[in-house]
């Protein structure tokens, strides 16, 4: 184990949050690997579970106050105290510039967060290192100026295409107090910040990869029958990115003979809006809304179903998926998958080898999942294809050795 100097703030949405279980894969992977952490969430936990994968962080954690009128003492106390570092010029300077082109309450909570963080943080704090670079960035960069120490970031899919492009330049130039370095999981979204960046090498391309010793071998698979009912698994959350408006529409387009199956895992603002729609179209009776589940029910329900879908789209705000963990988690028990050529996801599944991409359209959905539906050898094959490629190529180690180098070299430069 390589020692590292010091301890590395990390600024958090929310923890424990089970949609984001990549985030906790990484921690503790880097924990794992030597890094001594602390994470800083902005808010608290609203899930009801925990993937076991969570209770395996050591770090500690602390949470800034997630609305600043909640905890006034604690925030005039981290106010008196910055006003007294000598970067406090430098990052009001910051805090005003980005305010004149924000004028939000979410941008003044975030500067008063940063200056809990920077008040509050050890002395043996060597660096800050923020998951998305919308708002936990936003945190991140200003205790840092306050502190006088560098930060990175981690980006994902929302937070590059929904942020405005002055932000996301100026977090990219040192000049404007901009990150050390930053990751991005997709080829898609590194080739954007790469372009905003003053140079390249700013941001490193670093897939989540998946930590195979967290799942079970693939179950043996027997090939059912072209007549026999398909069971149909989606896992996402109920928001307008993961198409599962569209995914209902092209199930209403089936035909009578395909006999059908659905069940959704994910919570989401979404979930009455289209369980109404999937009941106005009569299909209530053969779909199952589980709601969120933890990690093993999530790999129960894997290893139980015939086909994966999730039919990303591009939102009306830009939003979109980069490459979501849950394909690699299908791929891992040999489940063929049926998505769409959205963003990254064509950096792990080839249309037609390791899966299928279909329009986002509801028939081009619903043609889709016929097809497979009536030739279960060919979607073994492309399961087959889709594990081995993942065996192959989308592990987790090397994404976190990468990661772990940069983070010590960040955190040694003073």
């Amino acid at each position: 184990m390589t020692p590292q100097p010091g301890r590395l703030a990390v600024v958090v949405k929310g923890w424990p949050r089970l949609s984001e279980t990549f985030i906790a894969q990484e921690l503790v992977a880097l924990e794992e690997a030597g890094l001594d952490l602390e994470l800083w969430s902005l808010r608290h936990p609203t899930d009801t579970k925990i993937h076991p994968l969570h209770s395996r962080l050591r770090a500690p954690v602390r949470y800034l106050p997630e609305y600043l009128k909640d905890e006034p003492a604690r925030v005039l106390r981290a106010g008196a105290k910055v006003r007294r570092l000598p970067g406090f010029r430098a990052a009001w300077r910051a805090f005003c510039a980005d305010y004149a082109r924000d004028r939000t309450p979410n941008r003044a909570r975030r500067f008063g967060q940063a200056c809990v963080l920077a008040a509050e943080m050890p002395t043996q704090t060597a660096g800050l290192y923020a998951h998305f670079l919308h708002t936990p960035a936003s945190v991140a960069r200003y205790a840092a100026i306050l502190r006088g120490q560098r930060w990175s970031f981690s980006a994902h899919a929302k937070d590059i295409w929904t942020s405005p492009e002055w932000e996301l330049r100026e977090k990219l130039d040192p000049a404007h107090h901009g990150a050390a370095f930053g990751a991005t999981c997709t080829g898609f979204g590194a080739a954007h910040l790469r372009s905003l960046a003053d140079r390249p090498d700013r941001v490193d391309l670093v897939y989540h990869g998946l930590d195979l010793d967290r799942f079970p071998p693939p179950p043996p698979r027997m090939l059912r029958e072209a007549d026999a009912p398909i069971s149909l698994l989606s896992v996402g959350r109920l928001v307008e990115k993961k198409g599962f408006d569209r995914l209902i529409e092209a199930l209403a387009l089936l035909p009578d003979g395909t006999r059908w199956q659905w069940t959704h895992i994910g919570g989401g603002a979404l979930g009455e809006p289209l369980r109404a729609r999937a009941e106005s179209l009569g299909l209530a009776a053969r779909i199952t809304w589980r709601g969120a589940c933890d990690q093993p029910e999530v790999i129960a329900a894997i290893r139980a179903a015939d086909l994966f879908v999730l039919p990303s789209r591009v939102a009306a705000d830009g939003d979109r998926d980069g490459l979501p963990n849950v394909l690699m988690e299908a791929a891992s028990q040999r489940l063929a998958i049926l998505s769409t050529p959205v963003s990254a996801i064509p950096e792990f599944i080839e249309n037609g080898v390791h899966g299928v991409l279909s329009e986002d359209t509801p028939q081009a959905l619903a043609t889709a999942i016929e097809a497979l539906a009536a030739d279960p050898a060919h979607a073994a094959r492309l399961a087959e294809a889709a594990y081995t490629r993942l065996i192959a190529e989308f592990r987790m180690e090397p994404g976190i050795d990468h990661l772990a180098g940069r983070l010590r070299a960040m955190m040694a430069m003073r």
